[in-house]
Parts: C-alpha cells; structure tokens; sequence
C-alpha cells in the first residue's frame, strides 16, 4: 500500500508552521497548522533533526522511527488531515525504546483536534 505521508517542500511552508501552534514533550516538538497549498487526503508531514543529535547515520534513524510510527498512526487512530505537522526531533528519541517513543507520540496527536 502506497503511504499517505506528504512531506512539505516550501521554505513558506516551514516559516507559518513555525508560527503557528505546537505542542512539546521529551521526544519531539509537533508544530501544526493549516497551509494554504494543502492536499485534505493525504498527511502533510516533515520530520527534523538537529545537527547536534550526531552523525547522518543516527539523524536518519530517528526519521525512519518516527516515519514508521507516523504511518502506524494513520491507521490506528484518527488523526486531523486539515492540519500540516513538522516534527523536531529532539536527542532523547535515539536512547529510548521504540514503544515508549510511539505511546508518547499517539497520546500527542490524539490531543489535536
């Protein structure tokens, strides 16, 4: 199956997400907002990591856990297509579990509406 996840592209895109509202917690930081230029059917989605977390290599990872658990999310709970998320990831995602960091993750975006 063909994922759901749209990745923001426009520099515009980052700069209104930024201002608009975000909740916080140990893993990440998710801005959401509604942009202009939206697709309603599919899941407008980035993800960030710093420079500081360390190397390409453990950067990517932290990606690639919160793409799979974004794409978990999809399926298993509702989660508002009217908004666009950025995620920033933050240095404590590389040292927990998985599960831990995907409970945490559902509980935030249950709480968008």
């Amino acid at each position: 199956m063909k994922s759901k996840l749209l990745a923001l592209s426009k520099n515009e895109e980052f700069r209104t997400l930024l201002k608009s509202k975000k909740i916080s917690n140990k893993y990440a930081t998710i801005f959401f907002g509604h942009l202009k230029s939206k697709n309603k059917k599919k899941l407008n989605i980035s993800f960030v990591t710093k420079k500081k977390i360390g190397n390409a290599v453990k950067r990517n990872r932290i990606k690639r856990r919160l793409r799979n658990i974004m794409n978990d999310a999809c399926k298993k709970i509702s989660i508002n297509l009217n908004y666009s998320y950025l995620v920033i990831a933050k240095s404590t995602m590389l040292n927990n579990e998985f599960k831990k960091i995907k409970e945490t993750l559902f509980f935030e975006f249950k709480k968008i509406k």
